[in-house]
């Protein structure tokens, strides 16, 4: 398991019903996101990918994944410096990666 409820249990204090609308959410935008995020780097669109992996950033934040959330952040700066596009190709799958499974993960714990 690559994420963790700590965060999100914390701030639920107890309410299962905030637990699982934090959770749908992350399945609900995340997956859009990420999508997004593939093309915007397809494009070469750096505000995009700037912009998208700032957006991303938060939610796997939440979710304990710090890995992900560091990949999400280098991803980022690299968009926003316009830096080398290679870099954030070679990034990419890793958060990619991540994500899926992590959705994956979510939907099976919570029959979502």
């Amino acid at each position: 398991m690559i994420y963790s409820l700590d965060k999100v249990n914390e701030m639920a204090e107890g309410d299962e019903d905030f637990v699982v609308s934090v959770i749908s959410v992350f399945l609900e935008e995340v997956p859009e996101d990420l999508s997004g995020l593939e093309t915007a780097i397809a494009k070469k669109n750096y505000e995009q990918v700037y912009k998208l992996a700032h957006k991303i950033k938060p939610n796997v934040d939440l979710l304990g994944m710090e890995q992900t959330r560091a990949t999400a952040l280098e991803i980022e700066t690299l968009g926003k410096s316009e830096a080398n596009m290679g870099e954030i190709e070679q990034k990419f799958p890793l958060l990619k990666k991540d994500v899926e499974q992590v959705i994956s993960e979510l939907r099976k714990d919570f029959d979502l």
